[in-house]
């Protein structure tokens, strides 16, 4: 028998039977012995690198083991007794530390910044917050099928003073989503205190701001943690509502092995290791006669087995080996498009009025279909796009949102993993910047990471011409077109953007999808009456000649129109690009091959804008064909001004003219 010691935590047993109190004991024992062995690899140099959970094992095991196994939990980087007490394969997790094909991540990402769908794991991102929002999409979708399930998502102590936490709260609070939100609350985010990175006594306060409501558990103490989780996700499954858990532990290890752990004084770190949750733990379960000796050890042989025979498969396969094609073939989800063909039955449409018929088809198509933004439900959005839509499909499915968009976006990835499409609606595209971080890290590479398509849609309301000002004037698609895993869709007529918005629809991946304001009202075409789809990456040749190419989109594709309706003696092909990413490089390229003469017009100003990159595969695919050079007209390099005359200066509209005049004089 081992010398036994009073444990430094006060356990209740209350009516758990010795076989849950020795699974729980279990549970924590794997993550730690898994972790010691770990950091033996990382001395040796077989691991990069490795955040320590040791001395947090209960939390993660805890909340797991409270937990259905079909619901979701996303877990941080020190929750390994998440992923353990969900019984994944050691071999696949030791396969993904060291970037191995078994992994979760095809090397592509590394410790635990994975997710899996057969476990119900989604894992972090780097910038910590936006699983916080992500939650909250899951959450919603469950509310949305009603089946009386709960998600739970951990962050730490350094994690709430991101934007995220208070946005994805919020949310979670208005919509009344069955999420439990963990804090851990771990003393050190790296190596700044909890002194120095809130001013309040408790997280779980927060909570009483959002409405939610809080509690505070003793991190290290597994039954504690345990049974009160589990009683609260059955409430929540009951009654759907967040709640917030501020768990109070320490992390005994630095932030990572190589930050080290200088900056915590002597004392304190000893008196946390006097609160070891496993070593505590089982000395109760030693004094109770519930673990004995030969249980321990067969125990802990019984994990090392594992963990030793895991190793040595996950050292004996093949490292991966580069494939290009494959690398970029997993940027995107295959989608395989399906033309939908109308009949020849067509109304005149105005931009708006097609994009709002398009949408509401979809939404007919789609019976999960969720909309979500600013205003859209009972006032139809601030274009009235989505008038009505409220009395057709219900609050459930067309959501007022607050103004967070960061949260919003992330909310939709959420519905997404939960297999529910969704359209984000941005009041306007400038917005955008305040959800950029969930666009271009998580819904951009979600599939090339973990095969987790990110379904959603972004509409743009964007450009000029509108006196509209520096912050809703915006035509800002090229923040987009060079961030790997988005599409971008940019349509300058209504037949276009209906069609495409149904393909941008039904597409699993993440579509940026731009509607120029200027063209909504002025903008008239007949259009299909039925549901119909577009291809991407097809663009339009609307005008065919000899002379020169103009390439185009949005509404510098009706400044060319005019351009070339005021001087009938210009023979030029006209290309409407209609979609920036995918592009269609082979409409253009044959086009300048023919024509030898190129001009590109953008809205956006100039350093920087797609038009810049037009013209480098123009000039390294065609160079030969070339009788000038490539011409980029763009707006000036200023942010957008609001008065008329300074707008009309701004703008690349006036300049095209004698632009194109003197190209094909050259």
């Amino acid at each position: 028998m081992p010398t036994l010691t009073k444990s430094n935590i006060d356990y209740d047993k209350r009516n758990l039977s010795d076989a849950e109190l020795l699974k729980l004991y279990f549970n924590m024992l794997k993550p730690r012995l898994i972790e010691e062995k770990m950091l033996i690899l990382l001395r040796q140099g077989k691991i990069s690198k490795w955040f320590s959970g040791i001395g947090q094992e209960a939390i993660s095991v805890g909340v797991t083991m409270a937990l259905k196994p079909s619901e979701y939990i996303l877990p941080m980087h020190r929750n390994l007794g998440v992923f353990t007490t969900r019984e994944i394969p050691l071999h696949r997790l030791f396969c993904q530390w060291q970037g191995k094909t078994s992994g979760f991540t095809n090397g592509r990402d590394r410790s635990f910044h994975f997710g899996t769908q057969e476990f119900n794991i989604v894992g972090m991102i780097s910038h910590l917050g936006p699983q916080l929002g992500v939650a909250d999409g899951i959450a919603l979708a469950n509310l949305l099928k009603k089946n009386e399930e709960v998600t739970a998502v951990f962050t730490g102590e350094g994690g709430t003073s991101e934007g995220d936490f208070h946005e994805a709260l919020n949310v979670a609070s208005v919509w009344q989503l069955p999420v439990i939100f963990c804090i851990e609350n771990n003393g050190y985010g790296l190596s700044t205190p909890t002194s120095e990175q809130y001013n309040c006594k408790h997280l779980a306060d927060r909570g009483k701001g959002y409405g939610i409501e809080s509690f505070i558990l003793d991190g290290n103490n597994i039954i504690e943690t345990y049974t009160k989780v589990k009683k609260l996700a059955e409430s929540i499954r009951k009654r759907p509502r967040p709640i917030l858990i501020e768990f109070k532990t320490f992390r005994r290890r630095g932030h990572e092995e190589a930050s080290g752990t200088k900056y915590v004084p002597e004392d304190l770190m000893k008196e946390w290791e006097a609160k070891d949750p496993i070593e505590n733990f089982k000395s109760y379960l030693f004094s109770k006669k519930i673990l004995s000796q030969e249980i321990d050890e067969k125990y802990t042989e019984e994990i090392k087995a594992d963990i030793d025979a895991s190793l040595e498969s996950a050292y004996a396969e093949e490292a991966i080996a580069p494939n290009e094609s494959k690398e970029l073939g997993d940027v995107y989800k295959s989608f395989d498009y399906k033309a939908i063909t109308p009949s020849d039955k067509v109304e005149e449409l105005r931009l708006i009025d097609a994009i709002s018929q398009g949408l509401k088809q979809s939404m007919e198509l789609h019976k999960d279909l969720v909309i979500m933004g600013q205003d859209i439900a009972e006032y139809g959005g601030v274009f009235k796009i989505t008038e009505g839509f409220v009395e057709q499909f219900g609050k459930e499915r067309v959501r007022n949102t607050p103004i967070c968009e960061s949260a919003i976006i992330e909310t939709g990835m959420g519905l997404s993993i939960s297999g529910i499409k969704s359209v984000v609606e941005m009041q306007f595209a400038d917005f955008a910047t305040s959800g950029f971080n969930p666009i271009v890290n998580y819904l951009a590479k979600s599939h090339y990471r973990w095969q987790q398509e990110a379904d959603v849609v972004v509409r743009m309301p964007c450009g000029a011409g509108v006196a509209a000002g520096p912050f809703h004037s915006q035509t800002n698609e090229a923040w987009f077109t060079k961030t790997p895993g988005l599409k971008v869709v940019y349509p300058a007529f209504p037949y276009d953007a209906k069609g495409l918005l149904a393909t941008a629809i039904n597409d699993p991946n993440p579509v940026l999808f731009f509607e120029h304001k200027a063209l909504y009202r002025s903008i008239r075409q007949d259009v299909p009456i039925d549901y119909y789809t577009l291809p991407f990456g097809k663009a339009a040749l609307l005008k065919e000649g000899e002379a020169i190419t103009i390439i185009s989109y949005g509404a510098g594709v009706h400044w060319a129109l005019h351009t070339l309706e005021k001087n009938t003696n210009i023979s030029a092909d006209l290309i409407d690009l209609r979609t920036l990413q995918p592009l269609d490089k082979d409409t253009i390229f044959n086009s300048v091959k023919k024509t030898g003469k190129v001009i590109i017009l953008q809205e956006d100003s100039l350093f920087g804008g797609i038009a810049s990159d037009i013209s480098a595969l123009i000039m390294e695919e065609c160079f030969e064909f070339l009788d000038g050079p490539v011409k980029r007209v763009a707006s000036m390099e200023t942010p957008i001004p609001f008065i008329g005359q300074l707008e009309d200066q701004y703008l690349s509209r006036d300049k095209f003219e004698d632009a194109l005049k003197e190209l094909l004089s050259y």
